[in-house]
């Protein structure tokens, strides 16, 4: 069951991310202090999550390989690519190459911490994914 989970959350994420754009950014959650600010600042997690989410979809049946991590994040970054075109077609939202700039940073970030744990078995990280396939 929980392989089945690890498998299907990436997609299941990827919908959710569809729905929340589909609507006006204060649709769901408005923050009383710094909205903005703070909804600018979660594009950095919101598609490192999706690599994240990724790389464990790969990770659960040993199939982490170098170029499986190029593609969850590739795949992440595109995903983060066509999020912005769609909300440029969403009445109330906006697509801005920053917010894109934003998405990638996020992944990038995740993407070493990935190599560096798992490739390199440097951190912790590493160690959790190779203890994930057991």
């Amino acid at each position: 069951m929980f392989r089945w989970l690890i498998k299907v959350l990436p997609f299941l994420y990827m919908g959710l991310i569809w729905v929340l754009s589909s609507n006006p950014a204060d649709a769901f959650v408005k923050f009383s202090f710094a909205d903005s600010l703070i909804k600018e600042s979660l594009h950095l997690v919101e598609f490192a999550i999706l690599y994240v989410l990724f790389v464990l979809f790969f990770a659960i049946d040993g199939k982490l390989t170098k170029k499986a991590n190029w593609v969850a994040a590739v795949v992440a970054a595109l995903y983060g690519l066509a999020d912005e075109i769609h909300q440029s077609f969403v009445p109330y939202r906006s697509a801005t190459v920053i917010d894109f700039i934003k998405d990638i940073t996020g992944i990038t970030i995740c993407f070493f911490i990935v190599y560096r744990g798992y490739f390199l078995g440097k951190n912790r990280v590493g160690h959790w994914l190779d203890h994930l396939k057991r």
